[in-house]
């Protein structure tokens, strides 16, 4: 073997004191190739319990594949593959006794162990050889056929498979401290805005205790937008300037996300002192995905809107809270009064005078503050973790480039 085919078989970055070149294996030279049995989700519970013991798996990408528990197995330590649908190809360890369903497919331990490692490296190649005719596909025999480098030492694949394990385990649990935080907020938005016609709050913070006040939008805000004539030129956009344009594909869960966001010449940036916006502006999306709220803040620059998004602009800063109410537009009320505006249509745009009838419960101001500060610690809780989540699949792939071949 020459020098440029040795390091084709070795991968960038490995374990201390591993140096042999990797060896080329076909899958049915290492597994019996097999695949699972149909299972109705009815038969399954959705929580562990002392009957339902086994993990079932099948083709969701939710938890790994885990579609709830059942009674029996299948099989034990084995690598599984999603057959059939838009997660074809994606491969799985599966560590101890499982059920899987029948869009997967399985691979038996056969003159090799199934470990972390060999899924990983499979699952590196798999999507290559996925058929998009009609249904996307991954039979048996086209796994079969798939050839992988591994290394020619139990010992690496098996310090490789542990590294993976670990760092999945860390992924794991940062994914479900963010999956709880974002079930947290929906419930307190559910609790902490009275519902179904109510005035008072199923929780609230302690020393208030008077109903709450409905307020039409238009009583509390005026809405602006940049007015037909005056709308931008997708060949005005600059990608440098000194003037921010922020559209609705700007929007990013609640925030602008500057780094997609154009530039505009002074002169169309002074046109509307009414869409200039600033640190505290509410931004609603009128056209495309209707509805989406976002509220500013970072921004360090002279900023506009190009037709499409209003600017939520609050009357009397002294009666209104503007996180307050930008957390009560984010909320599901505003897209449920959209709903029911439609009356059975499909409205296109969201127009000034559905906006300006829309209900909204207020609070003393106090009150509100509380509301909106503790709403937006819960949000900066949400991306910080969400941050550390995509941190950490970043080096995952990463290692997986370097660490595999």
């Amino acid at each position: 073997m020459n020098d440029m085919d040795q390091k084709k078989r070795t991968p960038q970055v490995r374990f201390k004191g591993y140096t042999d070149t990797w060896e080329q294996r076909k899958v049915s030279d290492m597994f019996n190739v097999t695949r699972g049995y149909v299972l109705a989700a009815t038969l399954t519970a959705e929580n562990k319990t002392e009957e339902m013991t086994y993990p079932v798996y099948s083709s969701q990408t939710k938890d790994n594949g885990l579609m709830g528990y059942y009674k029996d197995y299948l099989y034990e330590d084995a690598i599984t593959w999603t057959t059939d649908g838009a997660n074809a190809g994606t491969v799985n360890y599966r560590d101890g006794k499982f059920y899987c369903t029948n869009v997967c497919g399985v691979l038996l331990s056969n003159k090799i162990m199934a470990s972390k490692m060999v899924a990983e490296a499979l699952n590196n190649v798999a999507k290559e050889y996925v058929s998009y005719v009609g249904n996307p596909k991954l039979m048996s025999n086209v796994m079969a056929d798939i050839e992988i480098l591994i290394p020619t030492s139990p010992l690496e694949q098996e310090k490789i498979s542990k590294f993976f394990e670990q760092l999945d385990n860390l992924i794991t649990l940062h994914q479900r401290k963010y999956d709880k935080l974002l079930n947290l907020k929906k419930a307190m938005l559910q609790k902490m805005f009275p519902q179904n016609g109510f005035l008072y709050p199923e929780i609230r913070f302690r020393g208030f205790t008077d109903a709450w006040e409905q307020r039409k939008l238009s009583e509390v805000a005026t809405m602006h937008a940049r007015i037909g004539w005056q709308n931008l030129r997708t060949s005005e956009f600059l990608d440098s300037g000194d003037y921010m344009l922020i559209t609705g594909t700007d929007f990013d869960d609640g925030v602008i996300n500057y780094s997609t966001c154009h530039f505009v010449e002074r002169k169309r940036y002074e046109q509307d002192k009414h869409i200039q916006i600033k640190n505290g502006s509410i931004l609603i999306t009128k056209d495309g995905t209707l509805g989406k709220v976002a509220y500013v803040q970072g921004l360090s620059m002279p900023a506009t809107l190009n037709a499409g998004v209003f600017n939520i602009e609050i009357k009397d800063g002294t009666e209104v809270d503007n996180k307050y109410l930008f957390q009560y537009l984010k909320a599901p009320f505003l897209m449920n009064y959209v709903d029911k505006k439609a009356t059975g249509g499909t409205i296109k745009h969201l127009n000034q005078n559905i906006l300006v009838d829309f209900p909204v419960l207020m609070p003393s101001k106090t009150e509100q503050e509380a509301i909106g500060e503790y709403f937006s610690q819960l949000d900066n809780l949400i991306t910080l973790h969400q941050r550390k989540l995509e941190k950490l699949k970043n080096i995952k792939k990463s290692c997986l480039e370097k660490m595999f071949v």
